[in-house]
């Protein structure tokens, strides 16, 4: 059995992102490692298709949110697309241990949840929370004590909170583009965004 309490714990490197009038909460898991970044904030690497997703959802233009002299993302044009659709963003997990030195979930250690329901309370208008991905989706399921949602379902809390989960935006999960697009354009059209 491998004694992991001696890899370093990594805390999020960013606050979380809620514009006013925030109407989802859209959750990963944590973020790669810095060197996979091509900028600042949420969903960095290149090669993820969470920018590509929103490019073709709102701007019916997947490298819409590129910079056009490079293979980085736009960070001012991110966020403001997510300002203008009332999109907050944050991560499942406030610190955690890579068990494998990469960015998988499956080699996450989850040391540190975030205080999902102290979030929420910042976000009057919020009602629901997506997941990009199963291990984000357990860690919600944990949190609410609801049932874990097949992916493309929604469970509702107790208290009404509509919990979504999405496919993951990862390169490795084997889902067209256009095909994950159409389960995010879906759920934003139940919560009243698209």
């Amino acid at each position: 059995m491998e004694n992991n309490e001696y890899l370093p714990i990594e805390q999020h490197p960013w606050e979380p992102f809620m514009p006013d009038g925030a109407r989802i909460l859209i959750m990963g898991t944590f973020p790669p490692g810095s060197h996979r970044w091509s900028m600042d904030f949420y969903y960095p690497n290149p090669t993820n298709d969470f920018w590509k997703v929103m490019g073709l959802i709102f701007l019916n233009n997947p490298d819409a949110l590129r910079d056009s002299t490079s293979k980085r993302f736009d960070m001012e044009a991110c966020k403001a697309l997510m300002i203008e659709h009332h999109i907050a963003l944050n991560d499942t997990a406030r610190k955690v241990r890579r068990l494998k030195g990469n960015a998988s979930d499956k080699f996450l250690e989850i040391i540190e949840p975030v205080p999902l329901f102290d979030l929420l309370a910042q976000m009057p208008d919020c009602h629901a929370v997506a997941t990009t991905g199963e291990k984000a989706a357990g860690v919600i399921a944990t949190l609410t004590d609801t049932p874990l949602p097949k992916m493309g379902e929604m469970v509702k809390s107790a208290d009404g909170l509509e919990i979504f989960r999405m496919p993951s935006t990862s390169r490795a999960y084997p889902l067209a583009l256009d095909k994950k697009a159409e389960y995010y354009a879906e759920m934003f059209r139940r919560v009243e965004i698209l």
